[in-house]
């Protein structure tokens, strides 16, 4: 009696689980694409940005530095650009800062030429752009307190370079033109005539003296100056990173000046 009913089941329960299996199979052809897989999401990637520290350089520190382009009251003005370079570095904690061969640029902020009658050439300056080796650029005031130009020019405590007077080179051209006018007079009407030619002379000097300027006030290329920054530098320690601090252009020496 019961091997009859297990056989009656038997195709009962293999009904039953045909009926299952078709039941999950989906009806009809497929007619769109199965849904992507989405790819477990990666940690991302630590990023080592800078550490945005800063080096701050006090006002007030002296840069030495070497003119690049010469600078003459004869056809300076103001608006033109001055280039620089640093020829002694800048340390700080057993640290170069500011390496030899870094470039400054700077600007003339007026220029007046010597007068014909009085007044001498002069003109001032300002530097206001740093920039390193690798190309990191900051922005700067600073001005110079001293030159060295190899000529008579002075420098006062504001950064104006005032050429030398000319009054010795007008009492010599005075003095050079009576004495040459005296001696054609006396050729020419002995004594009473080198009196007069002596008159004339000394009217001809006076004259070239009044239609000539004074010396220009000048600094040639090669001169070397100190400048003091007006304001603090704040400078990123990741820019200046360097690995070799010991080579430089070599300086260009000024040119022989007249006395």
């Amino acid at each position: 009696m019961n091997c009859t009913r297990t056989l009656l089941a038997l195709p009962l329960l293999m009904l039953a689980s045909s009926s299952s299996a078709f039941a999950q199979q989906p009806e009809g052809p497929q007619t769109s694409a199965p849904p992507p897989v989405v790819p477990a999401a990666r940690p991302a990637l630590e990023r080592r940005g800078g550490t945005n520290d800063k080096i701050a350089v006090p006002a007030g520190t002296r840069v030495a530095v070497v003119l690049e382009n010469g600078i003459s009251t004869r056809s300076a003005k103001a608006g033109d650009s001055l280039y620089f370079r640093t020829a002694f570095p800048i340390t700080q904690s057993n640290r170069v800062i500011v390496p030899v061969g870094s470039y400054l640029r700077g600007e003339l902020i007026e220029s007046k030429r010597p007068g014909r009658i009085k007044g001498r050439g002069e003109f001032r300056m300002r530097l206001n752009t740093l920039i390193f080796p690798n190309g990191y650029t900051v922005d700067l005031t600073a001005v110079p307190r001293s030159a060295d130009s190899g000529g008579k020019e002075t420098m006062d405590p504001e950064g104006k370079v005032t050429g030398p007077g000319g009054k010795g080179k007008d009492v010599g051209t005075v003095a050079t033109t009576t004495v040459t006018g005296a001696g054609i007079g006396a050729i020419a009407a002995g004594a009473k005539g080198a009196g007069i030619g002596a008159g004339i002379g000394g009217l001809a000097g006076l004259g070239a003296v009044l239609l000539t300027r004074g010396p220009e006030a000048e600094l040639p290329r090669g001169s070397t100056l100190d400048i003091v920054l007006e304001h603090a530098l704040a400078l990123d320690a990741d820019q200046i990173q360097y690995r070799s601090v010991g080579d430089s252009s070599p300086i260009t020496p000024p040119p022989a000046r007249p006395e």
